[in-house]
């Protein structure tokens, strides 16, 4: 509440009018009954004169009463509609700053429940408690006016406080782990949602869709169990709650009737007390309301919790990394990388040391699971090392600025994501009216050197055209040159490509590694390539061998060729495949002399089309 101070000091206000108002009400009803009603019927004429005066009074306190209550609610709806939107811009500020490595070890379907059903969980109580700190204003002043009209009747009217206190406490015993199973359970089932909907194609193409309804079906039918649990709890306690009030009424009634009897107490102030503990009934349900809230409360806040406490983020400020011209030099220092198993820690990498001069490219060689991706993705920091150093221009990337190391150290996959904007806002990664963003004739460069901007004059509406549902307008090789263009746009210093071209052509991944080296030697980037096909590792100034998360050897393809039989045997695998994909490729271009259409209906028919389908196939079976 702190974090809205003004919201929530009008909140707690407009609900403390209400309580004092509502107890006004009360002394209103018992001044008229005494003063007014009674001896108007007894024949009084002074008091049928004051009926007016009477009905004026009731209609002021009904006034302000109706006031308060509209003022309550809304503020309180402002806060709660606050806190939700501050929740979760701290959560998704906090996913976007934790590095993968954490992301990896939490499923999507969990962070997406975070931000969303945790959020409405966590901030749910801050909905009715100004109510209840309202009410609190109104059992004092009611207390008091209740003592000062008579003891005894005080005490009848307000013993339903403490058997509230004790339903509450019993409440929340069996609440809290109910609501605890049923937020976990919304989790899994936003989780397996997710994962059905990433893998459509698979799902599809495979006939599984009645194993992921049926998985989807059973946690489903797991989180009905669970709400219908936190009902049957809400259904028992919510009466209690009720009835309170109404056996407190009785009692007052009870114990007036004898009070009026011995002439200690007027008929009115029986009724005003009667009436005020009727309309103590929605006020003793406001308690109910928070402490219902609380648990479920409580276990979204300690699930977002686990978010915002979350180690491994990026500080704000760091050491700076001056822009120099060209390449940036890369340098690793005993570098070593464990991460946590089933089994135990695993050593993906094991005392790497390496040296990439600014302006050179290393073409990263190995069999499968070597750790090649992992080498070459701590220099973004998509992982830190658990031992060593990794440094650019002779600073640990760990102590820089996080802005300046994503804006000089750029990293494309091999598995690129395209989001549902324009092709500029693709590439440029910015809103249209930012002063920061590339410009067009940037952008048109970026497009040039990553050789896609044939394809995207070929759209309709150029930069300004949609791309869809993860570029699904696009093939594959045209959305790893999008992703490609989208690194060269900011002109890195350190260019990280982890088989970032395995669906494009030979000839325009050749054109395009050619591309970057032919530029001005003072814009030349360092290149850390993660290679599959020898046509790439043959443009690299050196190669890295590397195995089990061990640097095998290292220099150019030449001498490694001549002294390390295991990069002989990659190389030679490496060259089989290359002239399997050439003869394939020729097979469809006689096909297609002859008439014959080797592609399916729907394909792609553009220069990546069928190419690309091979090239990725044979990417794969050169990783095999």
């Amino acid at each position: 509440m702190r974090s809205q101070p003004r919201t929530y000091v009008l909140a707690v206000a407009t609900s403390a009018v209400f309580g004092a108002t509502t107890v006004a009400v009360s002394r209103v009803l018992a001044w008229a009954t005494d003063a007014v009603v009674v001896p108007a019927i007894e024949g009084s004429e002074q008091a049928r004169g004051r009926i007016g005066v009477a009905g004026l009074v009731m209609v002021l306190v009904a006034v302000t009463l109706a006031v308060a209550v509209a003022g309550r609610r809304i503020f309180a709806g402002i806060g709660v509609a606050d806190l939700q939107a501050d929740h979760r811009r701290a959560v998704t500020r906090q996913y976007l700053r934790l590095p993968m490595s954490w992301h990896r070890r939490h499923p999507t379907g969990q962070l997406l429940s975070n931000a969303g059903s945790d959020v409405e969980a966590a901030t749910g109580v801050f909905n009715p408690l100004p109510f209840a700190l309202g009410v609190v204003v109104m059992l004092g002043v009611a207390a008091g006016a209740l003592l000062r009209t008579d003891v005894w009747l005080a005490l009848a009217a307000l013993v339903v406080l403490p058997l509230a206190v004790v339903a509450n406490l019993v409440f929340q015993r069996r609440m809290t782990p109910a609501i605890t199973r049923a937020q976990q359970l919304r989790a899994e089932v936003a989780d397996i949602a997710h994962e059905s909907f990433e893998a459509a194609s698979l799902v599809k193409s495979l006939g599984t869709e009645d194993r992921e309804e049926a998985r989807f079906g059973d946690r489903a039918r797991a989180l009905r169990d669970a709400n219908v649990r936190v009902g049957v709890v809400r259904a028992v306690f919510d009466p209690v709650i009720d009835l309170l009030p109404n056996l407190g009424t009785l009692l007052v009634l009870l114990v007036g009737t004898q009070r009026v009897a011995s002439g200690a107490i007027g008929t009115g102030d029986v009724v005003g007390a009667a009436y005020l503990l009727t309309l103590l009934a929605v006020p003793v349900r406001a308690f109910g309301w928070v402490l219902g809230e609380l648990p479920r409360g409580l276990v979204g806040h300690d699930r977002i919790a686990r978010v915002l406490d979350a180690r491994g983020a990026p500080a704000d400020e760091g050491v700076r990394l001056p822009r120099g011209a060209g390449g940036a030099d890369v340098r690793m220092r005993g570098v070593s990388l464990r991460v946590p198993t089933a089994d135990g820690e695993a050593e993906l990498l094991h005392g790497v040391d390496l040296h990439v001069p600014a302006g050179r490219t290393l073409a990263v060689v190995g069999p499968t699971g070597s750790g090649k991706s992992t080498l070459v993705g701590l220099v973004p920091r998509l992982a830190d090392p658990s031992a060593g150093v990794v440094e650019v221009d002779g600073r640990d990337v760990r102590t820089l600025a996080a802005a300046d190391l994503a804006e000089q150290v750029a990293y494309v996959s091999q598995s690129t994501f395209v989001f549902e904007d324009t092709v500029r806002g693709n590439v440029t990664l910015a809103d249209p009216d930012d002063p920061a963003a590339p410009s067009d004739e940037e952008v048109w460069a970026a497009l040039r050197t990553a050789h896609v901007d044939d394809v995207v004059r070929a759209l309709p509406g150029g930069l300004d055209a949609p791309l869809g549902e993860r570029g699904a307008n696009l093939s594959g090789g045209q959305r790893q040159r999008l992703a490609l263009a989208r690194a060269l746009v900011r002109r890195p210093r350190v260019l990280v490509l982890d088989d970032a071209t395995s669906a494009v052509d030979p000839r325009v991944e050749r054109a395009i590694l050619t591309g970057l080296r032919a530029e001005d030697d003072a814009q030349v980037p360092t290149v850390l390539l993660v290679a599959y096909r020898m046509s790439s590792v043959l443009l690299a100034d050196e190669v890295l061998h590397l195995a089990a998360g061990r640097v095998v050897d290292r220099g150019p393809h030449a001498e490694l060729v001549a002294r390390d039989p295991g990069y002989a045997e990659l190389a030679t695998a490496y060259e089989q495949e290359s002239a399997r994909r050439r003869r394939e490729r020729a097979d469809v271009r006689a096909a297609e002399a002859d008439g014959d259409d080797p592609s399916p209906p729907g394909e792609p028919s553009d220069d990546d089309g069928l190419e690309d389908g091979l090239e990725d196939a044979g990417a794969r079976g050169g990783r095999r």
